[in-house]
C-alpha cells in the first residue's frame, strides 16, 4: 500500500507539532536559559518542517519517475531496483556509522566525523556526489550550531575546531 505524499507529510507535521507542544509544556530549569524543553522543540520543529516540505513536494524534482515495464499478458510491472551481491548489507550501515563515530570522534573531531558520516549515508541512500559533497560540507556545521550552541552539548573539537 502506498500513501500519497500529502498524507505522510501531514502526519509528520502533526507529529512534529505534538513533539514541539510537549516540549513547550516542560518546565524550564531555574537559572538556566536552556532546559529540557529545548530538545523536543528543536526536533519537533524540524520534523514539522520536513513534513511541510513533503506536503509541498519540495525535492520532488530530484526523484526519478518510475518506469513501468509491460508484461506479456498486457499488465505493467515496476522494475526492480538494481541490486548487487552486497545490497542487503546496507542494513548494517547505521550501527557501523555509530561505531565509527565512537571510535573516530575524539581523534578527528565532530566536524570531520559528521562530514564523513553524512557523505557515506547520502551516497548509500542514492545521492550523487554533486549533492552528497555539499551536504557533507555544510550540514556538520549546522548540526554543531544546534547541538553546541542551542542545546549546549559538548562536542569534540579534534583536528578541525569550530571558530565559535
Amino acid at each position: 500500500m502506498r500513501l500519497p505524499d500529502s498524507v505522510t507529510g501531514s502526519f509528520l507535521v502533526v507529529l512534529g507539532a505534538a513533539a514541539a507542544y510537549g516540549g513547550w509544556l516542560l518546565p524550564p530549569v531555574p537559572g538556566q536559559p536552556v532546559g529540557p524543553n529545548v530538545f523536543p522543540l528543536v526536533i519537533g520543529s524540524g520534523l514539522a518542517l520536513c513534513g511541510l516540505a513533503i506536503v509541498f513536494g519540495i525535492g520532488h524534482s530530484f526523484e526519478e519517475e518510475e518506469e513501468l515495464i509491460p508484461l506479456e499478458d498486457g499488465q505493467a510491472a515496476a522494475p526492480s531496483p538494481p541490486q548487487g551481491k552486497l545490497y542487503g548489507l546496507r542494513a548494517l550501515l547505521p550501527p557501523a556509522l555509530l561505531l565509527f563515530y565512537v571510535v573516530a570522534a575524539d581523534r578527528l573531531g565532530f566536524i570531520i566525523t559528521a562530514a564523513l558520516m553524512v557523505y557515506v549515508t547520502s551516497t548509500a541512500l542514492g545521492a550523487k556526489w554533486k549533492l552528497a559533497l555539499p551536504l557533507a560540507a555544510l550540514s556538520p556545521f549546522a548540526i554543531h550550531l544546534i547541538f553546541g550552541k542551542l542545546l549546549r552539548v559538548p562536542l569534540p573539537a579534534g583536528l578541525l575546531p569550530t571558530p565559535w
